[in-house]
């Protein structure tokens, strides 16, 4: 039964928890996930242009690429909950300047290994932003009907982030040099570091006893070995590799043993009874399972888009933000649905919804059907993102308000691990679908048509090397055989999609509006929290 200590600051608390200060809050916290949405993906197609540039080699281009999202989800749990501690604006703000630091650093980096030094503090950063971001808003919308819009404009600004980030890379890159996707941070951290110093408002959870540093770090090692593992089964690795077995069996030792260290603490690090409450581990669950299901489909859709249909990677990014359009519709729609319909209904829908979507592409083919594509991508958008923000906004308002920050840790880590899953699992399946197409083609040397196997892409170059009509047959076998572990990843994600739906039968049935602390506290209690943050 613990509250929300807060700082005297005043004056902040008049701006920041009555009438429209607590939207220009909102307005500051979105500007701080935008960024780091875009600086997700911007890279992306900015890879060719770093490569001539710095010349580096495979491995290093490998870790210069993922390097920010392994530090990033490594080191959520340990600054969410230190946020927790020592304040949660005062972790954000740091992120700002490390964030600003990093991406200077990085837009000039004279070499490889600055470049991934310089992305690795970029994930230092987005680690401090992400959680800080919820659980300030948690703290700023004690209302749940208020902060459930706060959490659907939120996750609208999350998808538009990561679908303008390719479009805004390709847009610099063709009138500036790479480092130009950088430098775009550091404008908007310049401006928010004062407003947000200025506007945002000050606040910790429990400080009973000492934090729990041995944990913090267990917990990093952990997921960085975890998310790393998975990564690499996901790029196709052996399972068997040392380098791909080696940091996943480290990572789940770590976390088995933090796990263990925190039910004996008596101030754990992390609260794992948050995860005896059903509604808790259930939307923590959906969003494991939501992005299992989809992220891989995301990066074979695009090898769809440009290598079956041959589009263009701008004409790729076109093709898919009609998914954004509607992910972002269904963020401002969702406090209303949420309200209407309920967590349970809402977030079972929402996988359905998604589960039709992906139904619905199976009858995608070797030729362009913009309409097909067009319904697809939009019901999934749709349904994603209402899956989504139906899971996000039940975890965050069944923590307790003094557990904010270890909350939404716990919820982007879900998301980040889930995403890692995804990709490892969904692209085994597609391997697994498109590999026996090619074992016999007629006319084409057995050596040939297992290095096509790999890839679609390394097909079409087998076959530009052979040319003439065996390399016409190489490239339609593939194209084909791409098609089929498509359609095969479309199915078994639709399965996964429904056993989320059911899964989601365990949420609350409506919508608690007179809990909004999750039921840790006393009605006059939890007055007296809302009082301290407003006054």
């Amino acid at each position: 039964m613990s509250g929300t200590t807060t700082a005297p600051a005043r004056p902040r608390r008049r701006a920041t928890g009555d009438g429209a200060g607590r939207w220009v809050v909102l307005v500051v916290l979105c500007v701080s996930l935008l960024l780091v949405a875009v600086d997700a993906t911007v890279l992306h197609v900015a890879v060719p242009a770093v490569t001539e540039d710095l010349r580096p080699g495979a491995v290093e281009l490998l870790w210069i690429v993922d390097i920010y999202p392994l530090v990033c989800a490594s080191l959520l749990i340990l600054f969410g909950t230190l946020g927790d501690r020592v304040g949660r604006r005062r972790i954000l703000l740091l992120g700002y300047g490390i964030f600003g630091i990093a991406s200077a650093v990085a837009a000039f980096a004279p070499n490889p290994q600055t470049l991934i030094l310089a992305r690795a503090l970029l994930g230092v950063g987005g680690a401090m932003i992400m959680p800080a971001t919820l659980s300030i808003l948690r703290e700023v919308f004690p209302d749940r009907r208020e902060r459930a819009l706060a959490i659907g404009v939120w996750s609208a600004v999350a998808a538009v982030g990561a679908a303008i980030g390719p479009l805004l890379g390709g847009f610099l890159l063709e009138h500036f040099w790479w480092g130009s996707v950088f430098l775009v941070n550091i404008p908007l951290m310049l401006v928010s570091l004062p407003v947000g110093r200025l506007l945002l408002p000050e606040s910790t959870g429990e400080r009973d006893g000492p934090w729990d540093v041995v944990g913090a770090v267990m917990a990093a090692v952990g997921l960085f070995g975890a998310v790393l593992g998975v990564k690499r089964l996901g790029a196709g690795e052996p399972v068997l590799s040392v380098l791909t077995l080696g940091p996943l069996v480290a990572g789940a030792v770590l976390l088995v043993a933090f796990v263990r260290r925190q039910r004996r603490r008596t101030h754990p690090l992390v609260d794992l009874g948050m995860f005896a409450r059903p509604a808790f581990s259930t939307a923590v669950g959906c969003i494991v399972l939501a992005m299992l299901a989809l992220v891989g489909l995301e990066l074979i859709a695009a090898q769809y888009l440009q290598l079956v249909l041959g589009l263009s990677p701008l004409r790729t990014g076109l093709r898919l933000l009609p998914l954004t359009f509607a992910a972002m519709a269904a963020g401002l729609l969702g406090a209303r649905m949420l309200r209407r319909f309920g967590p349970r209904r809402m977030v079972s829908a929402g996988f359905c919804v998604t589960a039709v979507a992906v139904l619905v592409l199976t009858a995608m083919g070797g030729e362009d059907d913009a309409g097909l594509l067009l319904s697809g991508f939009v019901l999934l958008g749709f349904g994603l993102e209402t899956t989504l923000f139906g899971a996000y906004e039940s975890m965050l308002s069944e923590a307790p308000a003094a557990r904010a920050g270890g909350a939404a840790a716990i919820g982007e880590t879900s998301y980040q691990l889930g995403a890692g899953m995804g990709i490892a699992l969904l692209g085994t399946v597609m391997n697994a679908a498109y590999a026996p197409g090619l074992t016999r083609v007629p006319g084409v040397p057995a050596a040939a048509s297992g290095a096509a196997a790999h890839s679609l892409g390394e097909a079409y170059e087998v076959a530009g090397r052979l040319g003439g009509a065996r390399g016409d047959a190489l490239r339609h076998a593939a194209r084909d055989s791409f098609v089929h572990g498509l359609h095969v990843t479309l199915l078994v994600s639709a399965g996964l999609l429904l056993l989320g739906a059911v899964a989601a039968c365990r949420l609350p049935r409506v919508m608690q509006c007179d809990a909004g602390d999750g039921g840790v506290e006393l009605p006059a209690q939890r007055e007296a929290d809302r009082s301290r943050v407003s006054a």
